[in-house]
């Protein structure tokens, strides 16, 4: 057993909540001094500053035992205004504790500058909403109906985009599923043709996602690695050239909006989706 000045202090955490935010912070600061599993020690759901002053009572017993000497590191987060003035108050009559408030400074100003009263409420980034639930059924659905899956249920979905392989249509709709969209995506290709409840959607919710020919070559091309002998076809040029063409015949059939997906991040091509999206669908 090593002696104390040898040892990295103890990260002792104190929430009235479960903790995972002082946690996170904790091992984000040790990681800085080289510790991947530091030493934490948590008191959670705390609901009176009597369950804080056992804490420390029985924390400083044991490193008086221990070590001879007391010096406790905390990280709190307690969003109740009553109960972080009396740990402040508490440890500035207690020097050997060196704490940490992660949340206070951060509603204070954000009271101050919002002009808002802070509800107070243990946990409330954890509180399930009807938002929540929104997005939970919206992932779900994207989830069931990617890669034209299920293409009974389009007409349910708010969103429908359409595209050619590799023109990023399965992570633009995870990310508009994590804003509360139901999105489905039907694959585009010159082979094959699309699902005849494509053509029951309206066309404001539909949207074909396009790039250019050489960008889209070079998509390819990266995918395939060391198999482009084996399925050339997949991204020769006049191939690819001939699936954008039917696919932009397709969306112009339908009178869907094209949004060009070439040298855009995912988070741009959903932002421009749901531009169009919001102006022919207001709430």
């Amino acid at each position: 057993m090593g002696t104390r000045s040898q040892e990295f202090p103890t990260v002792h955490v104190i929430s009235d909540s479960v903790g995972v935010t002082a946690q996170t912070v904790a091992r984000a600061a040790t990681a800085q001094f080289g510790l991947k599993n530091p030493r934490i020690e948590t008191i959670s759901k705390v609901r009176s500053f009597e369950e804080v002053e056992r804490f420390f009572e029985e924390h400083v017993e044991h490193h008086r035992k221990r070590f001879g000497d007391v010096h406790l590191v905390v990280f709190y987060t307690l969003v109740d205004d009553a109960m972080r003035h009396k740990m402040v108050e508490y440890c500035s009559t207690n020097p050997y504790i060196v704490a940490v408030d992660l949340i206070g400074p951060a509603i204070d100003a954000l009271a101050q500058v919002s002009g808002r009263v802070p509800i107070d409420v243990p946990g409330g980034l954890r509180i399930a909403d009807a938002d929540y639930f929104q997005r939970i059924e919206a992932m779900e659905f994207t989830i069931a109906h990617d890669d034209g899956r299920n293409p009974q249920d389009l007409t349910q979905a708010d969103i429908v985009l359409l595209g050619v392989s590799r023109t990023s249509k399965t992570p633009t709709s995870i990310y508009l599923s994590q804003q509360g969209y139901k999105v489905a995506n039907i694959p585009l290709d010159s082979q094959t043709e699309p699902p005849k409840e494509l053509f029951d959607v309206a066309p404001s919710r539909v949207f074909g996602l396009v790039t250019t020919p050489e960008v889209l070559v070079g998509i390819r091309r990266r995918r395939l690695g060391n198999a482009i002998g084996v399925a050339s076809s997949y991204a020769d040029p006049e191939g690819v050239y001939e699936d954008l063409e039917k696919a932009r015949a397709l969306m112009r059939r339908i009178g869907c909006i094209v949004i060009h997906t070439d040298n855009r991040a995912i988070e741009e091509t959903a932002q421009q989706i749901l531009r169009y999206y919001d102006l022919a669908n207001p709430q």
